[in-house]
């Protein structure tokens, strides 16, 4: 299971009720952002979050509306905050932008803090026992733009009735299995995880993607997905000018979702020019399960879908 907050779902500039592109990944004791669009920290506060364990960010792309609240969130946590290290992760064009941001975010001795950039390329990002990032590429305007998988690694359901068959008993020989470990039992018989584990049970795939020009490319990385977040920067009646500026409309969105198989459609980056409603109604005629979050919206991503998850 994943849980994703939604901190800001504008495009291109803040509108009153939205803020700039910025999202919260949460996987067990991982809190991952995504993007940190101007005036990311305060919707971090406003969300509940507050700022503990955030140590990287990964960059869908260098513009300016996803990378300006680096330099207030960089600033932050170097004098107040006891957070010592953050990594961006980003393609050469977002790093490089980013360098510059924090070139005078941190020059002089005025803020301290150890920042570390990857430059990243398609592939595997960032990996950890439960789940791995891959980074996907992704047709917008300037080089490296990319999106990101979220992917839990798949496990095997361990099997009460066939361990207590074999005398397995409750405790750390059941724990060694479930590790793919093979114990022995009190009267000399090995047991193999094999005999007591079921068959591999896929984990929950989540994909984000921030601005898009195509989709036809995105089909392959996003199938299966259990939840995928795109813009809908614009709607077909504009879909000239969703090509000429790299963008994507609601409905071409919705058809990656349908031709992917994903479960669950979020719809990000909305333009001011547009209501959730009108989003919504191109979109859900050809994707039944598409989503408009608003800002500090909360849900989880579970195998087959997801919820939301009611404010506190």
């Amino acid at each position: 299971m994943f849980e994703i907050v939604f901190l800001g779902t504008s495009a291109s500039a803040p509108s009153v009720e939205r803020g700039l592109p910025a999202a919260m990944v949460i996987h067990r004791d991982q809190r991952i952002l995504v993007d940190c669009g101007e005036g990311t920290q305060r919707q971090l506060l406003k969300s509940g979050l507050g700022f503990k364990r955030i140590d990287k960010v990964l960059l869908t792309h260098g513009h300016l509306d996803h990378i300006l609240g680096l330099g207030g969130l960089i600033s932050t946590f170097s004098r107040w905050e006891a957070i010592e290290q953050f990594t961006i992760y980003g393609g050469h064009w977002a790093i490089e932008r980013v360098r510059a941001l924090m070139d005078v975010v941190l020059r002089s001795g005025e803020a301290r803090m150890d920042v570390t950039y990857v430059e990243i390329e398609p592939g595997p990002i960032w990996t950890d026992e439960s789940m791995a990032i891959s980074a996907i590429p992704v047709t917008h305007r300037g080089p490296g733009c990319f999106g990101f998988v979220f992917q839990e690694r798949a496990h095997r359901p361990f099997l009460v009735e066939k361990a207590e068959a074999l005398g397995v008993p409750a405790g750390p020989e059941r724990r060694l299995l479930v590790e793919g470990q093979p114990i022995e039992l009190a009267n000399g018989r090995v047991v193999h995880p094999e005999e007591v584990l079921g068959e591999p049970v896929p984990g929950t795939k989540l994909v984000y993607i921030g601005d898009a020009g195509r989709v036809d490319d995105l089909v392959d990385a996003v199938r299966g997905a259990d939840a995928l977040v795109i813009e809908a920067t614009y709607m077909e009646v504009e879909a000239d000018m969703a090509r000429q500026f790299g963008h994507i409309t609601a409905a071409q969105a919705a058809t990656l979702a349908r031709e992917a198989d994903a479960k669950c459609l979020f719809l990000v980056h909305i333009s001011r020019r547009y209501s959730e409603r009108m989003i919504l109604g191109e979109a859900r005629p050809i994707f039944a399960n598409a989503i408009v979050p608003r800002d500090l919206d909360h849900y989880r991503v579970l195998r087959g879908g997801c919820e939301a998850v009611e404010a506190s």
